[in-house]
């Protein structure tokens, strides 16, 4: 007998079967997503002095990034008072190339001068309670001290600082006020909306459009640039939030269930941070010690010192991506001139000259990412008159490093290490008339050395110099003074009839 099997229950169940394949099938094709599986967050340090050493680092950290993950996040984690206007346009273009919505700037303790720019480049802005940010003013180290630049380096600072303020939709007049003096901006309530303005657009507003004006307030005074903390950074649109760390400012922008991965920097970027501010240092110290080389014979000690220094500058230079293979052949000719000239060439002439030339613009060319000055970027001309005298002084300072050390260190250096060097004093030399009068005729002695006739003889306590008459006299023989002739001391065999003494053939 069949099995009785109910046909609302068997429709029922192929419905639950149909409902389970279709679940399971939506699993495989719509995976969890990345944010509730956990994600890796990149947090990347922007700390210290803005300089290419930083700015070669922020680099290759965004390309490996992206590299790996076309979609990564990254978290620039800002605490700078500044540094070089290149090197800040550098790192900016960097993070102008992250994709939009893929870089969050944090300003954990400040981001002043270089350090804002940096700070305005990321997509969005989040600072630290406590936190400053502003005062982008571009300056430069005189013989008077520190002063602004001009009003075409400002140009060029101002038109990036609009750049990014559009890109970021942050205030754009309020962003041009971080570098610029000579703005007064106010905030203006016009038809119930708040808007910023500088001084010369609110003064271009026609009657009409002042009397519907409801609120005015200065917020950049003029001859002072914005400056502003967490607060005001968030109340005048820059800030999206003031946090407590870098969770919460996470957490604030809809970030959960992450992991952070923090770049360090490689051994090759921690040297370049070390070396920088020693490059004029290693500079003079090498050409002082190649020129050192070219005076002092042979090829030792200060040719080795004087490579190995030249080589870090370079090396410090190259890995920043300042120097390439140009300044590489340029050093390469320089040294290898005044190798010549050290070597093959006696003095110091035409090769070692044209040496010192080629290694100088070598070194200066190291120094910076292009070789003629770009109009429009006016601080390049302001670097390559800076590198220029950076070169200029490395030069004379390694001439008087050279002769110091000829004068007084090399001549001491040659007592330590053995070898047939003249003595240094004049104690054994000939007798003069004031020795002479040490002795008397007739005072008796004994002949240190062959007299052949001239030699050295013992009289008294006394080693001296003396002659004989012609004869000849062995050593240890004894002998008497004969005579004071002329500041010599003339001898004679003590008994002239001893078979050591006879006279001399003629």
């Amino acid at each position: 007998m069949g099995k009785y099997v109910c046909p609302r229950f068997n429709t029922g169940r192929k419905k639950i079967d149909l409902l389970l394949l279709l679940a399971t099938l939506f699993f495989f094709l719509n995976p969890i997503p990345a944010a509730s599986a956990g994600k890796t967050i990149h947090v990347i340090p922007v700390t210290g002095t803005v300089e290419p050493g930083m700015a070669a680092f922020i680099k290759r950290s965004v390309d490996e990034i992206l590299s790996a993950d076309p979609e990564a996040l990254m978290v620039f984690r800002l605490d700078s008072f500044g540094g070089r206007v290149d090197a800040a346009l550098e790192i900016v273009e960097t993070l102008l190339s992250i994709p939009m919505g893929q870089s969050i700037s944090f300003v954990e303790k400040r981001a002043i001068s270089a350090g804002a720019l940096i700070a305005l480049a990321g997509n969005v802005l989040v600072m630290k309670e406590n936190t400053l940010i502003g005062d982008c003013a571009p300056i430069i180290q005189t013989s008077e001290g520190q002063k602004e630049m001009g009003e075409k380096t400002q140009t060029v600072l101002r038109a990036q600082f609009r750049t990014l303020a559009k890109k970021n939709n942050y205030p754009e007049v309020l962003a041009e006020s971080m570098v610029t003096k000579s703005m007064e901006v106010y905030e203006v309530t016009l038809d119930g909306e708040t808007v910023y303005m500088d001084k010369i657009r609110f003064n271009d507003l026609t009657e009409q459009e002042k009397e519907r004006i409801t609120k005015k307030s200065t917020v950049v005074a003029e001859g002072e640039l914005l400056t502003m903390d967490d607060v005001e950074a968030r109340n005048l649109g820059f800030s999206r939030a003031s946090v407590t760390d870098l969770d919460q400012a996470l957490a604030h922008l809809g970030h959960e269930n992450y992991t952070l991965k923090y770049m360090t920097e490689s051994w090759s970027e921690s040297l370049v941070r070390v070396l920088q501010p020693l490059l004029p240092i290693l500079m003079l110290v090498g050409i002082g010690a190649l020129y050192t080389e070219i005076k002092a014979p042979g090829f030792g000690i200060f040719g080795v010192i004087g490579i190995v220094c030249l080589g870090l500058v370079f090396l410090n230079q190259y890995l920043v991506g300042l120097a390439d293979y140009t300044e590489l052949l340029l050093l390469l000719i320089g040294t290898l001139l005044m190798a010549v000239e050290i070597l093959v060439l006696p003095g110091f002439g035409v090769a070692g000259i044209a040496g010192i030339l080629v290694l100088g613009a070598g070194l200066v060319l190291s120094f910076q990412g292009f070789v003629v000055p770009d109009p429009k970027m006016p601080w390049e001309s302001r670097l390559l008159i800076r590198n220029l005298a950076m070169v200029v002084g490395a030069f004379a300072g390694a001439l008087v490093f050279s002769l110091v050390m000829l004068r007084f260190v090399l001549p001491g250096v040659s007592k330590l290490i053995k070898g047939p060097y003249l003595e240094a004093t004049l104690g054994e030399a000939l007798v003069g008339s004031d020795e002479a009068g040490f002795v008397a005729v007739g005072q008796s002695g004994m002949a240190v050395t062959a007299l052949r006739p001239s030699g050295k003889v013992r009289i008294g306590p006394r080693k001296i110099d003396a002659i004989t008459r012609g004869e000849f006299i062995d050593p240890g023989s004894p002998v008497t003074v004969d005579a004071l002739e002329q500041n010599h001391v003339v001898v004679k065999a003590a008994d002239t009839n001893t078979p050591s003494s006879r006279k001399a053939e003629s």
